[in-house]
C-alpha cells in the first residue's frame, strides 16, 4: 500500500508544471515557483496603507506563496508618487501589521519592497516643497503617465553631498526594522527602474566625482552599503534585492549592463543575501509590444549564490521553460497576477486569464481594479 501511495506522489512530481514545484528559499518552504511581483497601486491615502489592502494581498495569497508589495517609501523624501505607502512612522507600520497578519493567516511568505524615488519626483511631494534629492543634479524629461494622456512633471533634483549619503542608508536600515515590526518576513530593496539606487548605480545619470561615483566600483557602493545596513539590522536571510541592469527608465540606462548586472551579483554573495530579483532586458515596453534583446541574465543567475528571481512580461510557458532550464529558481508576475488573483491555480489548470485593465492600475478607487478581479470559480 505504502508503495502505491508513493510511486502516486512521484508520478505527481513528474506531472507537475516546473512553476508549480517547491522550493526551499532559505528559511522558507515556497509550495510553487510563482511570485507575486511588487506592483505600485496608489491606493495608500496620505501614504498610509488602507483596510482594502488586507483584502487585496489575502485574494493573491497561497499557502508556501511568496508575495512583495507595491514599493514602500522609507522615508518622507521617498515618495513621488501620489497615495504610495510607507513605513517610516508608527502610524504606516501599525496599518500594514493586518495586511501582513492576513497573508500569513492564509501561509503566505510577504516581503516588504522599500525604495526611495530620488529625482523621479516633484517638489509637491517632498517635506516643505524642497528639491527631491538624487545622485545628480541632471533633471528628468517629462515622461507620459501610464495611461498615455497625462504628463508628469518632475522637479530639478539637488544632489546628495557625500556627507548626508549614511543618512539616507540609515532611512533604509530603518525602514527593514519597521518591516520586521510590521511582521513581515523580509524586505527586497527596491534597486532598479530608475529610481534612487538605480540613479546611482547607472553612469548615464550618475555624474559624481566622489567616492559614490565615476568607476562601477564606485557607482555600486551606495547600493551595497544599503544592502550591509539592512543586512546588519534585520540579517542576511531576510534580505532580497531587485535591480534591472538592462533596462533605460527614467533615463536611466547604462553604458555597460551586462558588465553592471554581473558585478553587482557577484558583489551581492558577501552579504549572503537571500535572493537577487532581476528584470529581464526583455521587459515588454508600455504598449504592450515584446522587445527581444540579445542579453541575458544568464550570466548574473550564474554568479549569484542565492535565490535568483526573474521578472518581465513572462507568461506560463515561459515562466516554466525558466524554471526547467534553470534559468531561474522563481519567476514573478505582475500584472498578470493583479487580473488574476488565483494565478497560481490557472496556471495549475491550465485555464483562461482575465485580462488586465491598465487604465484601472492606478486608480484610487478601492475596489474597481483592485479587488472585484474575479477568481476561476466565480467565471465558472
Amino acid at each position: 500500500m505504502a508503495n502505491s501511495v508513493v510511486e502516486t506522489q512521484q508520478q505527481q512530481e513528474q506531472n507537475a508544471i516546473p512553476l508549480l514545484t517547491p522550493y526551499k528559499m532559505g528559511n522558507f518552504t515556497l509550495s510553487h515557483r510563482i511570485v507575486m511581483a511588487p506592483l505600485t497601486r496608489q491606493r495608500s491615502y496620505g501614504n498610509v496603507p488602507q483596510p482594502h489592502a488586507i483584502l487585496y494581498y489575502s485574494q493573491r495569497t497561497t499557502k508556501g506563496g511568496l508575495l512583495i508589495t507595491e514599493a514602500t517609501g522609507v522615508s518622507n523624501t521617498a515618495q513621488g508618487y501620489q497615495d504610495t505607502p510607507g513605513i517610516w512612522t508608527k502610524e504606516q507600520v501599525e496599518a500594514w501589521k493586518p495586511i501582513v497578519d492576513a497573508v500569513h493567516a492564509k501561509g503566505g511568505i510577504f516581503f516588504c519592497q522599500i525604495w526611495h524615488v530620488g529625482r523621479v519626483s516633484n517638489s509637491r511631494f517632498q517635506p516643505k516643497g524642497q528639491a527631491p534629492i538624487s545622485s545628480t543634479d541632471k533633471p528628468l524629461t517629462p515622461q507620459h503617465r501610464s495611461n498615455g494622456f497625462e504628463i508628469a512633471e518632475f522637479s530639478p533634483p539637488r544632489r546628495l553631498r557625500t556627507d548626508e549619503i549614511p543618512g539616507i542608508i540609515n532611512d533604509f536600515r530603518l525602514a527593514a526594522r519597521n518591516a520586521m515590526e510590521a511582521g513581515f518576513d523580509g524586505v527586497e530593496i527596491h534597486g532598479a527602474h530608475g529610481y534612487l539606487i538605480d540613479q546611482f548605480i547607472k553612469d548615464e545619470v550618475n555624474d559624481r566625482t566622489d567616492q559614490y561615483g565615476g568607476s562601477l566600483e564606485n557607482r555600486c557602493r551606495f547600493a551595497l552599503e544599503i544592502v550591509e545596513a539592512v543586512v546588519n539590522e534585520i540579517g542576511a536571510d531576510k534580505v532580497g534585492i531587485r535591480l534591472s541592469p538592462f533596462a533605460d527608465y527614467m533615463e536611466s540606462g547604462d553604458s555597460n549592463p551586462k558588465a553592471l548586472g554581473l558585478y553587482m551579483a557577484e558583489a551581492l554573495n558577501k552579504y549572503g543575501i537571500l535572493y537577487c530579483h532581476m528584470v529581464e532586458p526583455r521587459m515588454r515596453t508600455a504598449v504592450g509590444d515584446e522587445c527581444v534583446c540579445p542579453h541575458s541574465l544568464l550570466p548574473m543567475r550564474k554568479a549569484f549564490k542565492g535565490t535568483f528571481i526573474a521578472a518581465g512580461g513572462y507568461n506560463r510557458e515561459e515562466g516554466n521553460e525558466a524554471v526547467a532550464e534553470n534559468r531561474a529558481d522563481l519567476v514573478a508576475y505582475g500584472r498578470f497576477f493583479l487580473a488574476n488573483p488565483d494565478l497560481p491555480r490557472r496556471f495549475e489548470l491550465n485555464a483562461p486569464l482575465n485580462k488586465y485593465h491598465r487604465e484601472t492600475f492606478y486608480t484610487s478607487d478601492p475596489v474597481v481594479g483592485y479587488t472585484d478581479y474575479p477568481f476561476l470559480e466565480s467565471t465558472a
